[in-house]
């Protein structure tokens, strides 16, 4: 039985066939929460096939391939967080782009001064080795009951019959149109007549399509090796332009393809209100950075506390929390960071004494000092904190995926800034990353590039449980504002006692350790804005809307609520499995 509390109802299509679109739905089988109506179903025709939440996850990812190209796809990475119902246990999946081995910490420098940003972005140079379809991968293989061919199969169709474009999507690809101009083969798939494809053009991609159709029948050896990891590399190091535009090409080899590895890795985890949080370890900051301010905030009744005066400690909580962050966290492989320390409770309990409940601190705070917490006898050696942080692509995307044997997926991936690179893989329909803009250009720092590196992310895909059982899970496209829209959201259906269509329809506000906080238009009108104001709180002079979460909660009469944005990025799709499935 299937039930729609209606926050939103909006008209979408598959193919020609306009059918309703609701972003919350709650009933007694699996669920699915995306951003795409196309990807939600095709999700669900996996769960009605007998297929779990792992297949299901990966069968909306590829069709967001397709439907939301120009934030994420194959030619990109991400994260996963898995709850295996039948072992009890959380497992993550790190597919983030690494590094071509050619990277130095020299790499974004010339002549000894850092490299134009956007100049980076628009070039070969700012692809890293694409983790997405690995992960997907040992996603199946290891936790899957499905096989590439039948999990990629509602994409093909999707990719091969063309979906109708919408308004979100026809803005996108106007506010991108300078940069797909210039790769012929992007401009080709994307633009109409050198334009954006106005809303209820019919696009297909059969370049995807047919790239899909190999990983179907080749499996992962299709994209690593061969035909496909060759036109990559061509993409990458020699970008086919249009007349008179020049971009600078990368150092990308078949050896750095064919050597990229996933990782299975522990989650972090904390404890919070009764609640087991688990998310995303490094070099994803996104969970130790929104359980360091979780652990902050647990020193508070905020559910006792005027709302202005609660947010307020949210936002001293958040700014603290990302001053470690950014002096501390990076790849693991590569940075000793001191984790055990940062999530402890007694490390919590000094940094919380800096929070002063009636009055906002004036600029940025320095990071505290989690070594006397590591309880690491080798005594790690403590890194110089970095200087300023780099401003973070707020373009990615989240799904959540419940099957009805309980598994559990909450996943973030990504391409970086909206349409990546811009550089489209020629014949293959698939946009490339430019997640090396993800590392700081210069140092010294925890994040500069090196060879092989995965460079640090803020994405936060995290489960909660009760008593052993999940209880929820939260996730958010973003940048950095990915930590402060999943942690802001616990806080809202936690502490205030929201519903979670409420709580993440609820404003935004994202203090990252900067002057100012970043607000959603028309916040700072409200009354709420200015009880915030009168405690030392200042927001950032261009309001923007600020991440499209995507969530599950799992109720007490064993029924599954599937909640997407109510209002966000053209409204979100949330699908239960009718009675029967």
């Amino acid at each position: 039985m299937t039930r729609h509390l209606v926050a939103a109802i909006v008209l979408t299509a598959i193919g020609t066939v306009a059918i309703a679109k609701t972003p919350v739905a709650t009933g007694t089988g699996g669920a699915v929460a995306t951003i795409s109506e196309q990807a939600s179903q095709s999700a669900l025709a996996i769960l009605d096939k007998g297929g779990n939440a792992i297949d299901a996850a990966i069968a909306a990812a590829a069709t967001l391939g397709v439907t939301d190209p120009f934030s994420c796809g194959i030619g990109g990475g991400g994260f996963m967080v898995v709850y295996l119902a039948r072992e009890q246990r959380v497992v993550t999946i790190d597919h983030r782009e690494t590094a071509p081995a050619a990277f130095s910490p020299a790499t974004f420098l010339d002549n000894g001064k850092e490299m134009d940003f956007d100049t980076v972005v628009a070039s070969g140079q700012s692809v890293g080795v694409p983790g997405t379809v690995r992960g997907w991968d040992e996603a199946l293989r290891r936790y899957g009951t499905m096989s590439f061919k039948q999990v990629l199969a509602p994409a093909i169709d999707v990719a091969a019959k063309g979906f109708t474009v919408n308004a979100n999507f026809s803005r996108l690809v106007d506010e991108n149109a300078d940069k797909f101009r210039r790769f012929p083969a992007t401009a080709a798939l994307y633009l109409k007549d050198g334009m954006a494809p106005p809303p209820g053009t019919l696009l297909k991609n059969p370049g995807l399509a047919s790239t899909y159709r190999a990983l179907a029948q080749g499996g992962v050896k299709a994209f690593y090796e061969g035909p496909v990891a060759r036109a990559i590399v061509d993409a990458v190091n020699r970008p086919a332009t249009a007349p008179g535009v020049s971009v600078r090409g990368g150092k990308l080899t078949l050896a750095d393809l064919a050597n990229y590895e996933a990782r299975i890795r522990q989650p972090v985890r904390s404890t919070y209100r009764g609640y087991e949080l688990y998310g995303m370890p490094l070099p994803s900051s996104g969970g130790v950075t929104v359980l360091v301010a979780l652990n902050l905030l647990e020193g508070w009744d905020l559910k006792a506390l005027p709302r202005a005066q609660a947010e307020h400690l949210y936002l001293e909580a958040s700014r603290l929390a990302f001053a470690d962050r950014n002096a501390y966290l990076a790849d693991p492989e590569y940075v000793d960071a001191p984790v055990a320390g940062l999530l402890s409770k007694e490390y919590a309990a000094q940094r919380r004494k800096l929070i002063d409940a009636g009055r906002a601190a004036t600029g940025p705070v320095v990071a505290g000092d989690p070594y006397p917490f590591q309880q690491d006898a080798s005594v790690p050696q403590r890194p110089a904190p970095t200087a300023r942080l780099r401003q973070e692509s707020a373009h990615t995307t989240h799904l959540t995926v419940s099957d009805k044997a309980g598994n559990v997926v909450s996943y973030t991936f990504t391409i970086e800034s909206w349409g990546g690179s811009g550089i489209v893989v020629p014949g293959h329909g698939f946009l490339l990353n430019n997640e090396m803009t993800d590392f700081e250009f210069s140092g010294p720092g925890p994040n500069v590039p090196e060879a092989g590196k995965r460079p640090r992310s803020s994405m936060a895909p995290t489960i909660a449980l009760k008593d052993g059982k999940p209880a929820f899970t939260i996730g958010s496209p973003g940048g950095a504002t990915i930590i402060t829209t999943v942690l802001q959201t616990i806080v809202n259906h936690v502490d205030f006692g929201m519903r979670m269509d409420q709580a993440i329809d609820a404003p935004r506000l994202s203090q990252r350790n900067g002057p100012t906080t970043d607000i959603e238009p028309g916040f700072d009108e409200a009354a709420q804005a200015d009880a915030l104001v009168r405690l030392g709180q200042r927001w950032a002079s261009e309001p923007e809307e600020i991440g499209a979460a995507n969530a599950l909660v799992f109720n007490p009469d064993g029924t599954v609520t599937a909640v997407s944005e109510g209002h966000r990025h053209g409204v979100g799709s949330a699908l239960v499995q009718k009675k029967g499935h």
